[in-house]
């Protein structure tokens, strides 16, 4: 049925189809719809507490014996630097005048990376499959993740990055190209200006490593997972596709941005996080740039941002939302995250099937 079916066989699903975790849009419900789909649902768990997490997956565990992913930050804390912070207060001050709020009062930000409390929600929940964006997780966590016999999966952005986290240990390698939504997953180099596109990252990485490869990346329909494993990958992840699921955690004001998604109206942007991450184009970004040298480093720079965010979209503005979305949003249907996957599975497989007639 599949070309290429280690993926099958390492995380026991169906389908060589992964749900993206979103941090955020990230439900059970959706989770849940793709695993019992046959594919590989996921859980996010980067702006989750613990008790969230443990709530989540209690759904989870009731609604379904199929196969999950726990996912995780796997970032270095950075240290403070009140400089940066007060030059990044000073550039917002207009808005927080403009929108009535006191710009003297800004909130700090703050997210945790996998940690010894994050460990033991794996120890305690023992998911099939435990993912990781930024790097991975010191020696001694990571060993702990592996012994409670998690497959342990982490994106790359670069050749460089893959064969590093072959080396580490990794089951199976995400091969993140430039078109994803959301964060890059970078994590050897902060420069984002060089990252190859998922077409011409995903065989290199094919050619470079041990195991198997998810592509990640501009795939939303069923001619991507078919380019995707055409190109050696073992399976695709999938992410914008299904922010379109009435499943998926996702305001109107964000849903509204995803229906007017074109393949130029998303941009990397560095300002709702201090990381770069696409999502479509608004007037935070076209006004400062999306780009800009005075936002504070991972994770510090959200904080600021939320209180001009919940002020705009009180007034129906997403003019300081982060609005997460690939380059392929356009190719994005709404529909229930199950029949999504079903229908992603039997296009797919025609697709295949048709090539193979061809030759």
């Amino acid at each position: 049925m599949w070309p290429d079916t280690r993926l099958l066989e390492l995380f026991q699903i169906e389908h060589p189809i992964l749900l993206a975790p979103m941090a955020g849009p990230s439900t059970a419900e959706l989770g849940i719809a793709v695993s019992e789909a046959g594919g590989l649902g996921s859980f996010a768990c980067a702006t989750s507490t613990a008790d969230q997490v443990r709530t989540a997956m209690s759904i989870i565990r009731q609604r379904t014996k199929k196969p999950i992913n726990l996912n995780f930050f796997a970032h270095t804390v950075p240290e403070p630097d009140a400089g940066r912070e007060a030059l990044w207060r000073k550039r917002l001050r207009g808005y927080y005048l403009e929108l009535g709020l006191d710009p003297d009062k800004v909130p700090s930000s703050t997210r945790a990376p996998f940690d010894e409390a994050s460990c033991a929600i794996v120890e305690e929940f023992r998911p099939q499959v435990v993912s990781f964006h930024f790097g991975l997780p010191e020696r001694s966590l990571l060993g702990r993740v592996k012994a409670t016999g998690a497959k342990v999966i982490a994106s790359a952005t670069t050749v460089a990055e893959a064969k590093w986290l072959d080396a580490r240990g990794c089951d199976a390698i995400i091969a993140q190209g430039n078109e994803a939504g959301g964060h890059r997953g970078n994590f050897l180099s902060d420069s984002v200006a060089t990252q190859p596109g998922t077409f011409a990252l995903v065989p290199q990485v094919v050619d470079a490593v041990s195991v198997p490869v998810i592509a990640a990346g501009g795939v939303t329909d069923a001619r991507g997972i078919a380019a995707a494993l055409a190109l050696g990958a073992s399976g695709a992840q999938i992410g914008t596709a299904y922010l379109f699921c009435p499943e998926a955690k996702v305001s109107a004001l964000h849903r509204a941005a995803l229906g007017t998604a074109r393949d130029d109206n998303t941009t990397l942007t560095n300002l709702f996080t201090g990381r770069p991450a696409r999502g479509v184009i608004n007037r935070v970004m076209r006004e400062i740039g999306p780009m800009s040298a005075d936002v504070p480093a991972f994770p510090l720079a959200g904080g600021a941002l939320a209180p001009l965010k919940a002020a705009a979209e009180e007034n129906g503005s997403s003019d300081f939302s982060s609005l997460w979305a690939g380059q392929a949003a356009a190719l994005g249907r709404e529909m229930p995250a199950g029949k999504l996957t079903r229908q992603l599975v039997d296009q797919a497989l025609e697709r295949l099937e048709a090539l193979t007639l061809r030759h």
